[in-house]
């Protein structure tokens, strides 16, 4: 009888506790939807927005020290139990781990940029850091061009986990498709995985008109990715001879844009295998322009003296202040600490997953043995592309951007016959449960 009373009682606070946890989160919800209009309207949605995460987080730590007592008391439902430790087992390991202990203005900017699905220019415009946004509508990284090219220039002004994320991303979703609970960013938030009582608070998959995607796909190199050519001969002031390397620039610029074209997709890509190749081809494209782009750039900031190489150096635009020498011991410390360990959250978690929701057997379960395998090979290449220094200079950046898209895009031919293979062995009812598996119930 006192442990039923006990139970009852946890159970009235938990309920009533999580619907204090939905109503703030609904809060945080509106106000990161909100655009404010000038400088005072943004402050102010930013202290609203830091007022409800601290009631949020207030709330979330004694729901996990409600939890706990319950776990003690042997009170917790399995389900919650497993829940709590596959969230444990998602944050573990991943090349974005070291980011979730940022303090949470930094990580409130970088998550609203995300959520809001903005290119770089409009993040900045709210003063926040350009950050990865893996998915808009049916494309993958819908600004992969500005992406590279502003990154190669001004990587100070992007969220300083922005690679890290990329590379979460970029394996989580072959396996938990574009609106994960399992996600890099998700991770800020415990309570974004799935929930005993059932259901998950995934975050919002970002909205795009017809219109946008159409510029977007169509004419990458105009709008809102444009080159800051016109910037750039401001500042260093060519010679003729300089003048004419920059012209070339700005073609291949244009030729680089070409070959996004044909790589976005118009529809979504519902299956693991699908989710795979639509990846593939917007690496493949970003890689080409980056062969593009190269030597030309090489060429233009080679001919430049050191004075116009610092004024180069300078551009940018004002998301705050500006440190690199700790952005770069930041940015070499989170290399130290997530390149090389085991990315047990990224490689075991959704194998485990996978064997728990589609019960594999025979043939099926020595070929999810093969995709295991190729998963963990594939991420080991990631690993290995992480820079043993930080670059300083735009040309340094974009030769290790390039080892970055070429480790990505080996990564993703190691797994993509596996995957292939493994997918053919199932059954119809298994494959609509892989392609929904962040959907459907289980640890």
């Amino acid at each position: 009888m006192v442990q039923q009373r006990q139970r009852e009682m946890l159970s009235r606070q938990t309920a009533d506790r999580q619907t204090r946890i939905d109503r703030l989160q609904q809060r945080v919800q509106q106000l990161q939807s909100q655009k404010p209009e000038g400088v005072r309207a943004l402050r102010e949605q930013q202290r609203m927005l830091q007022s409800q995460n601290r009631l949020l987080q207030r709330e979330q730590r004694t729901q996990q020290a409600d939890l706990a007592r319950q776990q003690r008391l042997g009170l917790l439902a399995p389900a919650a139990t497993a829940a709590a430790g596959a969230a444990r087992a998602a944050e573990r390991g991943r090349f974005a781990e070291r980011f979730r202990g940022r303090s949470t203005a930094q990580t409130q900017a970088a998550l609203v940029a995300r959520q809001s699905g903005w290119y770089p220019r409009q993040a900045w415009r709210h003063r926040h850091p350009a950050v990865f946004v893996a998915w808009l509508g049916p494309v993958f990284w819908p600004y992969a061009y500005s992406d590279i090219f502003d990154y190669t220039f001004w990587s100070y002004a992007y969220e300083p986990g922005y690679w890290a994320y990329a590379y979460d991303d970029f394996v989580d979703t072959v396996f938990w498709g574009g609106d994960s609970p399992y996600s890099a960013y998700a991770s800020i938030d415990p309570y974004d995985y799935r929930q005993a009582g059932g259901g998950s608070r995934a975050r919002p998959r970002a909205s795009v008109s017809p219109q946008a995607l159409q510029q977007l796909c169509g004419t990458p190199d105009k709008g809102v990715t444009a080159w800051p050519l016109a910037d750039i001969a401001r500042a260093v002031r060519p010679t003729p001879e300089q003048r004419a390397l920059l012209d070339e620039l700005k073609t291949a610029a244009a030729s680089a844009a070409g070959v996004f074209k044909d790589s976005c997709a118009e529809t979504y890509a519902l299956t693991p295998p699908g989710r795979l190749r639509a990846m593939m081809n917007r690496v493949n494209a970003t890689l080409e322009a980056v062969k593009i782009v190269r030597p030309a750039l090489e060429n233009f900031y080679n001919s430049l003296s050191d004075e116009q190489q610092a004024r180069f150096n300078a551009l940018g635009p004002n998301v705050g202040d500006r440190s690199p020498p700790q952005q770069e011991a930041g940015a070499q410390e989170a290399r130290a600490e997530t390149c090389g360990d085991p990315k047990s959250g990224l490689t075991q978690l959704p194998i485990q997953r996978i064997e728990a929701v589609l019960h594999p057997a025979g043939k099926q379960k020595e070929a999810l043995d093969r995709l295991s395998e190729a998963t963990t090979k594939g991420v080991e290449g990631l690993q290995a592309a992480c820079p043993n220094d930080v670059p300083l200079t735009p040309v340094g950046r974009l030769e290790a951007m390039q080892r970055r898209l070429e480790a990505m895009l080996t990564a993703a031919k190691l797994v993509e016959p596996a995957l292939d293979e493994f997918y053919a062995t199932l059954s119809s009812e298994q494959k609509a449960r892989f392609n929904t598996l962040q959907q459907v119930a289980g640890p």
